[in-house]
């Protein structure tokens, strides 16, 4: 592994934001849905709505709340741009957070932010994939989770394109600046992709054995804005923990290898 510039190239001269803090969004509804639904065999994902608009679930609020307690402690001198996902979910969630941490900062809502497209997949359990779409079901097992494009929807090296072209505007907008950025699990695993120069095999190694926590924060660090970024921390939700507030696992399919 090799470290990278905000544009996936090794060193560079310009300079950029210092630092990236990660945010997943809150427990959500789809969250809960989706887990039962494993849980039951279900082949469909019973959500109140489609997946923009899927909200917080109740914990998914106190998480929020929470986050924005443990945001309330950085210096005002320390706080940079906020850019969200703009799923409910996720925008929800740094509303709340900013709210209660006192921050004045607006939220810059972007759609390069948003969760992976599953196209036909969507709501879809991989119970159902199989019942429903077995020739789908053997093709995303045989080119595996990063290159899997469902029709109608994106693979993971589609994402892995936009968030690319997001690290490049945020290097423009916010010389000097550390930017909290409010997303998806799949999303905080990609940005490790990129920063850190992973190959397809080290990312789907974390990907198996790794799920990204509700209103978990991870930070990458950069002081002189250029060169090699650096992994501060990962997935954590102590804030959650030292409040009496409940940590949420909600992952997605964890058999994401080719074979």
């Amino acid at each position: 592994m090799s470290g990278m510039d905000a544009n996936g190239r090794t060193g560079g001269n310009r300079h950029g934001i210092t630092g990236l803090v990660l945010v997943r969004h809150g427990e959500s509804e789809g969250n809960v849905a989706a887990t039962r639904a494993r849980e039951t065999g279900a082949q469909v994902i019973n959500v109140p709505a489609r997946d923009a608009d899927v909200g917080l679930s109740d914990t998914g609020r106190e998480q929020a709340l929470a986050l924005g307690r443990r945001l309330a402690g950085v210096p005002q001198q320390s706080r940079g741009a906020v850019w969200s996902s703009p799923y409910a979910r996720a925008r929800q969630t740094a509303e709340l957070a900013l709210q209660t941490g006192g921050w004045r900062e607006q939220i810059r809502l972007d759609e390069r932010l948003r969760d992976r497209e599953l196209g036909i997949l969507d709501m879809l359990t991989s119970a159902g994939v199989e019942a429903r779409l077995p020739q789908e079901a053997e093709r995303r097992r045989w080119l595996g989770k990063f290159y899997y494009r469902p029709p109608g929807g994106e693979s993971w090296a589609d994402v892995v394109l936009r968030l690319r072209s997001l690290l490049a505007d945020l290097d423009r907008d916010h010389p000097g600046e550390e930017v909290l950025l409010v997303c998806h699990d799949a999303l905080i695993l990609l940005f490790r992709y990129i920063l850190e120069g992973f190959t397809e095999t080290e990312l789907l190694d974390i990907a198996a054995t790794n799920s990204v926590l509700n209103a978990s924060i991870s930070r990458f660090v950069r002081p002189a804005g250029t060169g090699a970024w650096q992994l501060e921390s990962f997935n954590l939700a102590d804030h959650l923990a030292e409040q009496g507030v409940a940590v949420t696992e909600h992952a997605g399919d964890a058999d994401v290898r080719p074979r």
